[in-house]
């Protein structure tokens, strides 16, 4: 790598993807390089050291002798370069006249990479950022605590959680966590650690720990926060799950896996238990079918981009295209013309000669000719690879079989795949709320799948022996989607385990040849209509080779259309769950957000939000139950906040578009080694010792959640509220509500008697609680609460004094 410098030249960018000179310039074709009219090398002029316009300039050369032409000239060359079919792509940081120089010498100087426009918003932003850190710098910073809990996990094994946001935004505030080591002892007797500072799209969120802390003393009572800045607050540490542990029954039977299954063995599998309990359940066929577990036949020719052309058949793999041959033949001649032939399923091209009997036909010469024969055409398509011009020369090739590279055993159908669901309940009409459970919307994740026929397996053998399944039952109205991608999940088992997405190919030809097979695909959790990357939302690609492909638009693929269906078709769904791996996450909406500024999707109302994490209590000690795995609190909250944007995703369609309340699992949580005191992540596949138990918990987890909303359904009790002073001083006083259960309260300030139009509580913000009201006059304040289940607290009153100036 070299960077040649001229005098007075402004400091070069650092270098990009570099690739060694003597690597990347090998190979290529060597052509006569410009030269000045004397044929003397000639520097170009001197630039000063002012900017005056100075850019980094994109430069295609024809070959090295090029690239070597403009470090004679002086010309600042950057650590870049890359081989292209058309010869070299360099980069130079080049004045407006060098530039024109060098295209008045024949060089093909392209567009610009970054100018001094860039170089004065990136000044800009330092410039504020400074300012914004030394502004934070001169106060003391206050310190709000979030979160501060400890919890239990695998074998006993005790851990701290903490969430504390500090005023002071800028990098360098650092926090500090002192805990004793219980009560009346002192801070800092049970240990002492920094906290990192977490952002998101570029903006601070608040100091955590990247992972839970192992306990090794006695677990605290209070834990001390102080900051660099001079900030310092103190809060109690409270325990996080295991407060409700669910009980199951004396005879509660479980544990109805026993291997990771494809979407085939599930799909019998639900079947089955429909025809055996066809009292309790309605196997529904989804309106839908997806596009099948299947692929055209194809065949590459050629090994150099140029050269190299691929065929495609026109039937389906398995419906004929496996059964087509081709080759690529010298007609053993001089002056032989380009021809082809077909004879059955055998397609022949021969390709022309010249007077010696070399080879001349070039890529893009055969595949017009393939294409341009009837017989040819209508067996297959021709195309050149990768947008290639395709002017290299064709290389021979013998009788070659097109295949669909599908490898699952003749069990699994390459026709349109019939999704199934299997709705479970005394009550199958509407009458009762619904539940809907649906799992691999991913192709790799396997756990997910068992984990929600394992559910279905437990509320059905579990009904009559056990008096609280037969509640849920007999109160709910549960539908169960155990494999919401058939097709993926085919792929993922058979052919390429890291499969995401389904498997249509939505790419042009450019993207369609056969090394591409496992690219294509569309990201099911990305195809919904709220939120989507088609709105301006982040966490989605429009790459069709991207693993996060939103597809060609909103609720394109068939097996989306079939979630955005059931939703629509039953609409006494009120609570979801979409099961993904791994990591274990318990999430909720928001789930998207815009990048500029980190604008995301509407929060749910605070009362809305409350309900949310007095759910989680519930679910995760469920999860808890079965072998002790506690999922973090800090991978407990909504999806843009605790994992990542993810535009376009199921929870947020169901909640912006029904009032749903979907949350989503992520199932395989870390698992802690106490001998190395670190934590080890799982993976999409693990083992299925590992993978079973985690489909048992999360299934646990399942069920807590259908007892989530049973309970709901029978929330017949008004919730009760109370005002909370905060504060007072001379001219003001600050309050809140407080209320025994997750609920909205709406309030009036002017004596009149409230309404749910008045003015609605609302949260201080993320996760700090309800908003603190001030006023500055003796006020009447009346209020009344709303419970999630719609129950409605009678108007209270009361009159608060301000405390003179």
């Amino acid at each position: 790598m070299r960077s040649i410098r001229r005098p007075g030249n402004v400091g070069r960018l650092g270098a990009l993807l570099a690739v060694p000179l003597a690597i990347a310039l090998t190979a290529l074709p060597t052509i006569a390089s410009p030269s000045s009219p004397d044929g003397q090398v000639k520097p170009l002029l001197e630039s000063s050291s002012e900017q005056n316009g100075v850019a980094l300039m994109r430069i295609v050369a024809a070959d090295r002798a090029e690239v070597d032409r403009l470090a004679d000239l002086g010309v600042d060359l950057v650590e870049y370069v890359k081989p292209l079919d058309e010869g070299i792509e360099v980069h130079a940081v080049l004045s407006p006249e060098e530039t024109n120089s060098l295209r008045a010498m024949g060089f093909n100087v392209q567009g610009k990479i970054a100018d001094q426009d860039d170089y004065a918003e990136n000044t800009a932003e330092r410039q504020e950022a400074i300012a914004a850190a030394e502004s934070a710098a001169a106060a003391e910073d206050t310190l709000t605590v979030l979160r501060a809990e400890w919890f239990t996990s695998l074998n006993g094994n005790r851990f701290l959680s903490f969430e504390v946001k500090s005023s002071a935004v800028d990098s360098a505030t650092v926090l500090t966590a002192r805990w004793d080591s219980g009560v009346n002892t002192a801070a800092g007797s049970g240990g002492t650690a920094t906290m990192s500072r977490f952002t998101d799209a570029g903006q601070y969120m608040y100091h955590r720990f990247t992972s839970p802390l192992a306990l090794n003393s006695p677990v605290p009572d209070k834990v001390v926060f102080t900051s660099n800045k001079g900030g310092t607050k103190k809060a109690a540490v409270s325990k996080w799950l295991g407060k409700n542990q669910p009980e199951p029954g004396e005879h509660y039977v479980a544990d109805f896996v026993d291997h990771y299954m494809d979407p085939t063995e599930i799909t019998n599998r639900i079947t089955a238990l429909s025809q055996e309990f066809p009292k309790l359940t309605q196997l529904i066929d989804l309106p839908y079918k997806t596009n099948g577990y299947r692929r055209k036949a194809q065949a590459q020719f050629g090994t150099v981009a140029a050269s190299t052309l691929y065929v495609t058949s026109k039937a389906w793999g398995h419906e004929g295209g496996n059964d087509i041959t081709m080759s690529v033949v010298n007609p053993g001649g001089a002056n032989q013309p380009l021809g082809v032939s077909v004879t059955d399923n055998n397609v022949v091209v021969s390709l022309a000669t010249n007077g010696s009997g070399a080879v001349t036909s070039t890529a893009a010469q055969a595949v017009a000719a393939v294409n341009g024969n009837a017989a040819a055409s209508a067996l297959l398509t021709a195309s050149l690879y990768r947008g290639n011009a395709g002017t290299g020369v064709v290389a021979t090739a013998g009788l070659t079989k097109l295949t669909d590279y599908l490898k699952a055993p003749a069990s699994v159908s390459r026709d349109p795949f019939q999704m199934k669901m299997l709705r479970i309940g005394r009550a199958k009409d509407g009458s009762k709320p619904g539940v809907y459970l649906y799992c691999q919307q991913h192709a790799r994740e396997w756990v997910t799948p068992i984990t929600c026929l394992e559910t279905a397996e437990r509320l059905l053998r579990n009904y009559e022996q056990d008096a609280k399944t037969r509640n849920l039952v007999n109160g709910l109205d549960i539908f169960i989607l155990p494999v919401t991608n058939p097709d993926g999940a085919h792929y993922s088992m058979y052919d390429y385990n890291m499969q995401r997405r389904n498997m249509t190919n939505h790419c042009a030809v450019s993207a369609s040849d056969p090394a591409y097979r496992n690219s294509w695909g569309v990201d099911l959790n990305r195809n919904q209509d709220v939120g989507s990357l088609f709105d301006g939302y982040s966490g989605a690609s429009s790459s069709c080779t991207s693993d996060t492909y939103a597809g060609p638009g909103k609720i394109s693929e068939p097996e989306a259309k079939n979630e955005d269906w059931i939703i629509r078709q039953f609409p006494n769904i009120k609570f979801s769950m979409n099961t993904h791996s791994y990591g274990g996450y318990f999430m909720w909406a928001p789930g998207a957000y815009k990048t500029a500024g980190r604008e995301v999707l509407p929060r749910p109302d605070f009362g809305t939000e409350n309900y949310f994490w007095e759910a989680s209590e519930k679910v995760l000690s469920g999860v808890q139950s079965w072998r002790g795995t506690a999922i973090w609190p800090g991978r407990t909250g909504p999806i843009a906040d605790v994992l990542y944007s993810a535009a376009g995703n199921s929870s947020d369609a169901h909640w912006y578009n029904r009032g749903i309340i979907g949350w989503s699992f992520e199932v395989g949580a870390d698992l802690y080694n106490p001998n190395t005191r670190t934590w080890q992540a799982v993976g999409f596949q693990p083992n299925f010792a590992e993978g079973h138990e985690e489909a048992m918990e999360f299934s646990s987890g399942q069920i807590a959640i259908l007892d989530v909303a049973k309970k709901f359904a029978a929330d017949k009790t008004p919730p009760v509220s109370e005002l909370l002073v905060k504060s007072k001083a001379p001219g003001v006083t600050t309050f809140t509500f407080k209320v025994n259960e997750a609920s909205n309260i709406y309030y009036t300030l002017d004596g009149s008697t409230p309404t749910t139009s008045s003015r609605k509580l609302a949260s201080n913000a993320y996760r700090e609680g309800a908003e603190h009201i001030t006023i500055n006059a003796k006020t009447t304040v009346k209020w009344f609460a709303v419970d999630f289940a719609g129950n409605v607290e009678s108007v209270q009153e009361r009159e608060l004094n301000v405390p003179k100036s």
